[in-house]
């Protein structure tokens, strides 16, 4: 923290001046002020080496310390008045210790100050301990009390700008926004937290966009302690804009940096932009998401714009290639399919078309796969080739699905908006050892276009706090074989989270906190409301023989808790369950943080309900509901969930895992 300096003038008005930089916009403030006095919040120990510093710290305090006033304020108090520094001292005297209480109001009044307590009222006492105390500190107890008074509003707070901002008409929305910034701390209770937050926010909006060299030059914060008001000032130069210039990619051996250089415009970082703070960090995600490096770097090189600062400056990518191929064995299970064995294996430039290859064997009790995709480099519209190939077999119950899936299209990716059209083939013959209702009467097979649109608004992935998320997927396609049908499918997901009650940031600016030093966090104190919804319909002739993998089941860890994984469909009249051309399924859950000592932990409670219905006609769909608990803890590769659920219909209960957010 920089050094914070009162000053009082003309006995009503205390003056708190940050110096940031040289310049001459408050030496009419200054006046003739006393000698400037430093303010430093932070307890540190008294200077002691080797074994004295270590007994220091496990002596006895010898001295009690009884401190009334709000009780809002006493853990900010207690932990940094200037008297907890020597408690534990072993030579301190009862002179020493005098003289310290005589200075000990002026510590706490400034302490209160950075609260924008400016007119309290303390007073200190001491009690030696008598020959009676046994258990008594050494040289007794020291009784403090503080009325803080009436606390310090901020009036005002205005912004002052110097160099190309002020005057450029390109950066006017980047002014406004500014200054409706700097406007939000008004009419708020005064602190040393809210001010120096508000100094930090505005540099940040000034120097993310078109002018990374900005500076504050002044900054003043005006106490008056006759209004109890707080006038801020704050004066920027922004110095000259920055331009993006050229790509330079460092680094690049194996893979064509020609790669890199798109991804970086395709973030809106094109040749003559205004500098983006926002957009460089999009290119470098981009190109570290791209799977080709194993750390991506990237920055705007002021240094080489040259004598002339209106001249562009070059976007430097510093990368650290990932080998040529990589292969993964796992082990694993979940509650859905039991244990599961894998082989995965990835070539990221296959020899003479240069395409990257995803190849997947997957074991599991109830699902088996293999799988590979390949997709080709991005082009400089942002699209790319893809095509797949999978051979499936999933097992529920009596009935075994057996399935050949090849897909060719292409595809555009980013972190809100998805695009996809494709060609797919969907070979798939079902049998029931029990049912012949269930099974299909031999391969059926289709040949569809679709288009997949996915869009998302999520505050913070893979732990959101507020946002939506919507995907639709349209399909036209006929059946192959002797009988030859059309037919159209649809899907359509829904995501949204709302939360509850004021972040836990807002609590920090208000003085919640006490002045503790603590993160910021934004997320809300009281947890989020979550509404998921999927609908699907496939449709076409009674008679057509639609493959399974296009119609729909649900049931499980991520549809309806409650049931087995795709335990609900068409129940036919022998009791078994068949793949169905209509789907809806809604989950409404309330996700609430744990707290432990006034600190919000990493786990999360959660109560929810989901339903679920497949049915072969809209009349027909009938919901099959689970309620249940769990817990939610936020780890490293995303949230951990753990749910116990109870299905209405199946009567019964069930554990259900989960790890990772998508959409």
């Amino acid at each position: 923290m920089n050094p914070i300096f009162l000053r009082r003038v003309a006995s009503t008005r205390l003056f708190c001046l940050l110096l940031l930089g040289a310049g001459p916009m408050w030496a009419h403030a200054q006046g003739t002020a006393d000698a400037a006095k430093p303010v430093d919040a932070t307890p540190t120990k008294p200077a002691a080496d080797g074994e004295d510093a270590e007994a220091d710290a496990k002596s006895p305090p010898r001295f009690g310390i009884a401190l009334d006033t709000d009780e809002a304020l006493k853990p900010m108090l207690l932990r940094h008045m200037e008297l907890q520094r020597y408690r534990t001292l072993i030579d301190l005297d009862a002179s020493e210790l005098e003289r310290l209480l005589v200075a000990a109001p002026d510590n706490l009044r400034d302490l209160l100050g950075t609260q924008g307590y400016f007119d309290p009222k303390i007073t200190v006492n001491w009690t030696p301990a008598s020959a009676s105390e046994s258990n008594a500190p050494p040289l007794g107890e020291v009784q403090i009390a503080v009325e803080p008074g009436p606390s310090t509003q901020v009036a005002s707070s205005n912004l002052y700008f110097q160099g190309d901002i002020a005057t450029a008409e390109a950066a006017t929305a980047q002014r406004e926004l500014m200054l409706r910034s700097s406007q939000k701390p008004v009419d708020s209770p005064f602190s040393q937290a809210r001010w120096d937050s508000t100094k930090s926010e505005t540099l940040r909006l000034l120097t993310s966009q078109r002018y990374p060299r900005g500076r504050i030059l002044n900054s003043l914060s005006d106490i008056d302690t006759t209004a109890r008001a707080a006038h801020w000032h704050i004066e920027l130069d922004s110095g000259p804009p920055v331009f993006v210039g050229d790509v330079r990619v460092e680094g690049a051996e194996r893979y064509d940096p020609i790669t890199a250089e798109r991804l970086v415009r395709l973030a809106g970082l094109t040749k003559g932009a205004d500098y983006s703070l926002a957009k460089l960090q999009d290119a470098q995600q981009k190109i570290s998401d791209s799977g080709y490096y194993t750390s991506v770097f990237a920055y705007v090189d002021l240094d080489q714009e040259g004598e002339d600062k209106n001249s562009a400056a070059p976007v430097v990518v510093q990368v650290k290639e990932a080998k040529p191929q990589k292969v993964v064995i796992g082990v694993g299970g979940s509650t859905d399919s039991g244990a599961r064995v894998s082989f995965e294996h990835t070539h990221l430039r296959l020899p003479l078309i240069g395409w990257r290859a995803h190849s997947k064997a997957q074991y599991e009790t109830n699902d088996q796969l293999i799988s590979s995709d390949w997709t080709a480099p991005i082009e400089d519209d942002g699209w790319h080739w893809l095509s797949s190939g999978r051979i499936a077999r999933q097992i529920d119950g009596t009935t075994t699905t057996s399935s050949l899936r090849l897909s060719l299209g292409r595809s555009e990716e980013s972190a809100s908006l998805d695009r996809r059209y494709f060609l797919q083939y969907d070979r798939a013959r079902t049998v029931n050892t029990e049912s012949a209702l269930a099974s299909s009467d031999g391969n059926e097979a289709a040949l569809s276009v679709n288009y997949g649109w996915t869009w998302r608004r999520f505050d913070n992935v893979p732990f959101p706090d507020q946002g939506y998320g919507l995907g639709l997927t349209l399909g036209l396609g006929t059946t192959l074989g002797t009988v030859r049908k059309p037919f159209t499918t649809t899907q359509v997901r829904w995501l949204g989270f709302w939360p509850l009650g004021g972040s836990i940031t807002e609590d920090l600016l208000a003085g919640v906190t006490s002045g503790e030093d603590r993160p910021v966090d934004k997320r809300s104190r009281f947890g989020r409301l979550a509404l998921r919804l999927q609908g699907g319909a496939v449709l076409a002739n009674a008679d057509a023989p639609i493959p399974d993998t296009q119609l729909y089941l649900t049931g499980g860890d991520n549809t309806v808790r409650g049931y087995g994984l795709r335990d609900i469909g068409v129940e036919e009249s022998d009791g078994s369950i068949t793949a169905g051309r209509y789907l809806a399924v809604a989950s409404f859950e309330w996700q609430r943080p744990i707290w432990s000592d006034g600190v919000r932990t990493a786990w999360e409670s959660v109560v929810f309900v989901d339903a679920g219905a497949v049915a072969d006609e809209v009349a027909n769909l009938q919901a099959k509901v689970g309620v249940g608990v769990g817990a939610r803890y936020n780890s490293p590769v995303g949230p951990l969930q753990m749910d116990l659920a109870y299905g209405l219909d199946a009567k019964r209960f069930r554990i259900h895992l989960n790890v990772g957010f998508t959409f």
